[in-house]
């Protein structure tokens, strides 16, 4: 969508200088910008080159901006945030143009029961079940199969809230909610049946746990392609709003995740694990059964979480297995290789 420096300065609070009648229609690389896209620099070091970049106008902190005030051949309108990266994800947002072809396509499946809000966009050979309700403005991509309920059962159906976006071959299970604005990308699976089981000491054979709970996601959730998350096993999984999640992530059942949390791809929690609120969780990380991580830890990648244990320590990063703060996994790996050394 095309925006006038003005307009975009006064969405995204931030102050223009320049010339606000200039239009741009995209965001942009400083390598692969043009005459209409905008573009963003972190710190004033960066400015220059932005400024003689092809781009239509800046996006900078309050250091460029007396930077920017003192240089005489500044060429560009600068708009001046705070947060310039977080202003330009925010321009982003505000240049991306409408998806104006919202039709339910003739293949999807769509029972009567179903209850589909309005300017709600269907995929080709989509399936919804009965008594499945969606939100306004949602989008459900082709191929994904959406679980209703018959019967006394009826309540179980699958709830999706407004403005939400499931790309193409996701899978939700029945009992499952989502909230608003949440995006689910292609080929996630939601609310499948935990991996809990019962041994028969006599036999030694596996029986499977009653795995009958709830799955909630609450709004402005984001779950990358292939993730995972199961329902809970007699109560209920929670993914709490804002909370972030990369591909091919899995989650188990019980499992409860706090706001604003963060996790990187092929994480993998146990069931009944507690994440609390503003946890940073790396790429590849072990969490197991019944742990609890608190608020604002930071695990590195590659880090596993012994079962039962607590990770205590809000900006403290930890590391290695079993996880501990980082300066005292540096001070071991340290000793380790002194010890070495003498041993030759």
């Amino acid at each position: 969508m095309k925006q006038t420096l003005r307009n975009l300065a006064e969405k995204l609070g931030c102050r223009l200088l320049g010339d606000g009648s200039i239009t741009v229609t995209s965001v942009s690389s400083l390598q692969s910008a043009t005459s209409h896209s905008l573009v963003f620099v972190d710190d004033a070091q960066h400015l220059d080159t932005a400024l003689h970049s092809s781009a239509a106008a800046v996006i900078a902190g309050d250091l460029a901006a007396r930077d920017f005030a003192a240089s005489a051949t500044a060429s560009k309108p600068i708009l001046i945030s705070a947060q310039p990266r977080l202003a330009f994800a925010r321009a982003a947002k505000l240049l991306r143009d409408p998806d104006r072809n919202r039709i339910i396509h003739p293949s999807a499946i769509v029972p009567a029961s179903a209850e589909i809000g309005k300017n709600v966009a269907i995929g080709s050979r989509a399936i919804l079940g009965d008594h499945v309700k969606v939100g306004d403005e949602t989008t459900i991509g082709s191929g994904s199969v959406i679980g209703g309920k018959t019967g006394d059962d009826a309540g179980d159906a699958v709830k999706i809230g407004s403005h939400c976006r499931l790309d193409p071959n996701v899978t939700i299970y029945p009992g499952t909610t989502l909230g608003d604005r949440v995006i689910v990308q292609a080929g996630a699976v939601l609310g499948s049946e935990g991996f809990g089981y019962v041994r028969d000491s006599q036999t030694g054979c596996y029986e499977q746990f009653p795995q009958i709970g709830r799955l909630v996601i609450e709004d402005d959730v984001e779950i990358g392609a292939n993730s995972t998350i199961d329902r809970g096993a007699l109560d209920e999984t929670r993914i709490h709003r804002g909370t972030k999640i990369d591909n091919l992530v899995h989650i188990g059942h019980n499992v409860q995740i706090g706001q604003n949390v963060v996790i990187a791809a092929q994480t993998g929690l146990s069931g009944s694990a507690v994440v609390e609120d503003n946890v940073i969780i790396g790429g590849q990380v072990g969490i197991a059964d019944h742990v609890r991580i608190e608020e604002g830890a930071i695990l590195g990648a590659q880090s596993g979480i012994p079962t039962k244990k607590v990770i205590r320590g809000k900006g403290v990063v930890f590391w290695g297995t079993p996880a501990r703060p980082i300066r005292e996994y540096l001070k071991e790996l340290a000793f380790l290789s002194r010890s070495s050394k003498k041993g030759r």
